[in-house]
């Protein structure tokens, strides 16, 4: 009789365990899409903020032709920005980006017919617009990526779950924050 109740007693143990295994994998592979997901929202934005800047580099290029050095300073933080591979290479595209986007605007403010006009204005709204969601989805992501890792730390997550093929994942944090803590504007 008492070889049944230990019997027993280790068969509870392991449906207990294996409930929890299963339990932790499937919250884990949901945190895991949640943060694959957030990154894509991320890279939809950046791609919509390149694509924004051909018409806005045009947009400026008619009042100054002659700024050749602010227009290739943005079209290369563009390229960097596309080719950019995970968030440590975005962050890095993301300062040069800030930095180049100041640069066209500052350009842009000793232009007053330039400010005045209207497809200029749009754009620059829709890029205010975009640098929002960037941020937004900035935020969403981080958040992920701190309930994914958090899971992955606790014990006794932390003794089984890299086994499982889960590991940490880095934030997107830029690495000038000040560059972007505000969307670039123009001051009219």
């Amino acid at each position: 009789m008492e070889f049944l109740v230990v019997i027993g007693v280790l068969v509870l143990l392991v449906v207990i365990a294996g409930i929890y295994l299963w339990a932790t994998y499937n919250s884990l592979v949901t945190l895991n899409v949640r943060v694959d997901e957030a990154w894509s929202d991320i890279t939809v934005q950046l791609k919509r903020r390149a694509d924004l800047l051909p018409n806005l580099i045009e947009a400026v290029k008619g009042y100054a032709a002659h700024e050749k050095q602010v227009f290739e300073a943005v079209t290369k933080a563009r390229a960097e920005t596309l080719g950019a591979q995970g968030p440590a290479d975005a962050a890095v595209a993301e300062g040069h980006m800030q930095q180049a986007l100041k640069s066209i605007f500052a350009v842009a403010e000793a232009y007053p017919q330039l400010q005045a006009s209207q497809n200029f204005l749009q754009l620059q709204g829709e890029l205010v617009d975009t640098e929002d969601k960037i941020q937004a989805s900035r935020r969403f992501y981080n958040g992920g990526v701190r309930e994914l890792n958090v899971k992955i730390k606790q014990f006794p997550n932390t003794l089984f779950v890299r086994g499982l093929g889960f590991t940490e994942r880095d934030f997107f944090e830029v690495a000038d924050a000040a560059a972007i803590a505000e969307p670039p504007r123009v001051q009219f």
